[in-house]
């Protein structure tokens, strides 16, 4: 199996069209519909289903797409890659990213680095924790910003300074809108939106002392922005990081900080004994410099 022949299967899955795909890889419609027939034959599956209105894709054809959109972009990625080698310092640095207090820090981090080193780009991915992982676990991605708690085995990292505290995010008409701080348990009996996360969705649980059976649970959600609006909407109140929310605030919503209090960390991450790209490696000298003053800091709190 070619690297060619997977752009040959993406751009036909992209344009659901044997000819408009032909046309722009710059090819007869005859080959390319060979080159999928014997990629099928070399699989042992049916990736497409050609009708009169175009193609479909099978079960098959949608996690083959999947893959190989993966390998082709790290194929373009070792490419671009080499081509640094021989430039000044540029190329594109992919960075996934939560939401979170420690996105502003990111933010002015890249900015400080596109002053330093204008050839180079960005292309930040948002996410839940658990995809970014995935994302680097693959070297498709060069850092990332999560939040804890994270298992940083397979991971060099540097812990944000920057707390983040949980609470509540409410209607401010809700019966409990005028608190200044309230216990998870006290919200239990009205609908809640959780995080999707497995176990910060584990840890919200045993705050609340519920097993997720006796609750009301209209959504769950894997990133902030779409989740407010719904609290707006009085769908239910969700619990949620003051610094995801500072991203997404609203003069009709309340953040309620939770008693006793609960605390998290960002931390960036980046796979250890890998070969980054000469602008990546750049990167990641520079977020390790900052790492002695962030520990400075930590260690005065």
């Amino acid at each position: 199996m070619e690297l060619r022949t997977l752009r040959y299967y993406l751009a036909a899955a992209e344009e659901e069209n044997i000819t408009r795909a032909a046309d722009i890889l710059h090819i007869t419609q005859p080959t390319l519909s060979r080159q999928l027939m014997d990629l099928e034959k070399e699989l042992g599956v049916t990736l497409m289903i050609r009708g009169k209105n175009g193609l479909t894709l099978t079960d098959d054809g949608i996690f083959f797409r999947q893959r190989a959109e993966e390998i082709v972009e790290l194929a373009d990625r070792l490419e671009q890659a080499f081509m640094e080698k021989s430039a000044d310092v540029s190329g594109v640095i992919s960075i996934g990213a939560t939401e979170s207090v420690g996105s502003r820090l990111l933010a002015r981090f890249i900015r400080q680095f596109s002053e330093k080193y204008p050839h180079v780009q960005f292309s930040l991915y948002n996410e839940m924790a658990d995809y970014i992982k995935d994302r680097l676990d693959k070297g498709l991605l060069d850092v990332g910003l999560l939040l804890e708690p994270v298992d940083t085995s397979k991971y060099d990292f540097v812990r944000l300074s920057q707390k983040e505290i949980w609470g509540v995010l409410m209607r401010d008409d809700h019966p409990l809108a005028c608190r200044e701080s309230i216990a998870p348990d006290e919200v239990a009996d009205y609908p809640l939106i959780l995080p999707l996360r497995e176990r910060v969705r584990a840890e919200i649980l045993n705050w609340l002392n519920r097993e997720e059976k006796d609750l009301v649970i209209p959504l769950s959600y894997t990133l902030l922005s779409n989740a407010v609006l719904l609290v707006e909407e009085g769908l239910g109140c969700a619990f949620c990081l003051d610094g995801a929310l500072a991203i997404h605030s609203s003069p009709r919503l309340r953040f309620i900080p939770i008693h006793p209090e609960h605390t998290t960390r960002s931390v960036l991450v980046w796979k250890k004994n890998c070969l980054f790209s000469p602008a990546a490696s750049l990167f990641i000298q520079e977020i390790n410099m900052l790492r002695a003053g962030i520990e400075k800091k930590l260690s005065m709190e």
